[in-house]
């Protein structure tokens, strides 16, 4: 038993346990399982243990104030921070990082695919294991444009499994804030995102509802626009990480709307998106087609691509409405029928005009009901840094593409503002016998194996409670010792709330 044991951890598959977020949202370190007090909605929260004067990778075993304010993915509410409060509710537990197998002996027999979740040794430190995303894979060139990935100057698409993994959320209808006069949204009190533009009868507010609903008698198209100066704006920010550094986030174009319709005789519906300055709009009709459309100003709008709906929604029975521009392609989803645009993998063919704002509106004639509308943004690769926006990465942007010999990868972190990986490292890689690999480099020889699954997710718990009977060997002792901006006498008064 010892024996297969061995040879199945050395040469199979074996646990990691993630330390850091320089992975999250798809992977979490040591994080803050918070929920918004305004509007419910539930999200992870980096925890440093630097922030608390403790050492690197230690996770406490019990509560600790959020030291640094955060902000809610889908209201905008700036979470108020613990440094002077000794209120039991600001004092949350901290939990351990996504517990992953890795299958280790995979890339002895199959070439690693790009976009797979790789663990590799640290050139820099060999003894160390990282986990990032594989992005350049031996003989190409890598280039990182406007948050994209382009290998040999084509820009590089996500399968859709990858790419459900990596939206995030800007805005989603199903929470709303409780206490909507409070200025902590965004620096102002919150109202709805999504306004009416023109003589547009929709109603946003029915009954106090979540539903978008529309009753028109005319055959106009009604349209409702998000607002980014009154919700969540679309800069690459991310909830998991502290929003001090959201001003020098650039704006991310590549752009979702999900919702789930009720469609009645006589009507359409569709989303608009604008991405450079070019807007396109997907639509679905009760007569069974859906269509891509660009819209120009002053001109027919041009179809793009056509399909048929197999099983249209109505009253009672209702199906996914997806909308997305993302990689340089349109994509129209509704239920299981779909249809996409190709608008081209050169650097340019999506538009040139990147100072534009990206727009996002609803388009209805008719009688509609919309439940669960959300907005999402596409992950975006940065090429500075996000603590000093005069500081470019070493290389991976347009500037300084990289080059990839052969048995050499490139990888990236999904927490791109916040993730040490082939973008920054400053120093040669280091290998046996004095041999050493390019700036930026992973070379095959270090790859462990790939990241299979999460079975324990690092915010899971069985039963809440039991395995607090077991010592946390890794926890620390002292309660809040070191804290800044705590001195003895709270330490202690804390101490007794807990208890």
């Amino acid at each position: 038993a010892l024996a297969s044991t061995l040879v199945f951890i050395i040469f199979m598959m074996q646990v990691y346990r993630i330390p850091t977020g320089s992975m999250a949202d798809t992977l979490k370190g040591a994080h803050f399982r918070l929920r918004c007090e305004e509007c419910g909605y539930r999200f992870a929260y980096d925890f440093s243990p630097r922030t608390y004067r403790l050492p690197e990778n230690v996770v406490p075993n019990h509560p600790l104030p959020i030291l640094k304010e955060c902000r809610c993915p889908s209201c905008g509410y700036a979470y108020r921070t613990g440094v002077r409060t000794t209120e039991p509710r600001y004092f949350k537990l901290v939990y351990k990082g996504d517990q992953i197998f890795v299958l280790k002996c995979i890339y002895q027999f199959f070439e690693p695919d790009r976009w797979d979740v790789v663990v590799f040794k640290n050139p820099l430190e060999p003894k160390i294991n990282y986990i990032k995303r594989l992005i350049g894979k031996p003989h190409e060139i890598v280039k990182i444009i406007d948050g994209d990935i382009y290998i040999n100057d084509r820009i590089a698409r996500k399968p859709s499994k990858v790419q459900d993994e990596l939206w995030m959320p800007i805005y989603n209808n199903d929470y709303i804030p409780v206490r909507p006069e409070e200025e902590r949204f965004n620096g102002h009190a919150w109202s709805q995102p999504f306004e009416n533009l023109g003589p547009s009868q929709w109603n946003l507010t029915e009954a106090g509802s979540t539903i978008f609903s529309l009753d028109s008698q005319d055959d106009q198209i009604h349209r409702i626009q998000y607002n980014p100066t009154i919700g969540n704006d679309f800069q690459a920010e991310y909830a998991y990480d502290p929003p001090e550094f959201i001003p020098n986030m650039p704006v991310c174009s590549d752009l979702m709307v999900r919702f789930y319709p009720e469609i009645y005789p006589e009507s359409g519906l569709g989303v608009e998106l604008g991405k450079y300055g070019r807007r396109y709009q997907g639509w679905i009709y009760p007569d069974g087609h859906m269509e891509i459309t660009r819209v120009e100003m002053g001109k027919e709008p041009e179809i793009l691509a056509k399909g048929k709906i197999l099983s249209p929604s109505t009253s009672g029975k209702l199906q996914e409405f997806r909308f997305a521009n993302v990689d340089h392609r349109l994509i129209l989803t509704y239920g299981k029928n779909q249809i996409m645009y190709d608008m081209g993998r050169g650097a340019k063919d999506a538009g040139v005009d990147r100072s534009i704002s990206p727009e996002v509106a609803i388009l209805g004639t008719g009688q509609l009901r919309l439940h669960h509308i959300a907005v999402f943004r596409d992950i975006y690769y940065m090429t500075h840094d996000a603590t000093n926006p005069g500081r470019p990465i070493l290389r991976g942007d347009s500037e300084h593409p990289v080059k990839l010999e052969a048995d050499e990868f490139f990888v990236c972190g999904d927490n791109s503002p916040y993730s040490l990986d082939s973008r920054w490292w400053d120093r040669r890689g280091i290998g046996n016998n004095g041999i050493t690999y390019p700036e930026g480099i992973v070379p095959r020889d270090y790859l462990v194996g790939k990241a299979f699954f999460v079975h324990w997710p690092g915010g899971y718990q069985a039963f809440p409670g039991f395995f607090r009977f077991i010592p946390d060997v890794d926890g620390v002792k002292v309660i809040y010792g070191g804290v800044p901006g705590w001195d003895e006498a709270e330490a202690s008064e804390a101490a007794e709330i807990k208890q």
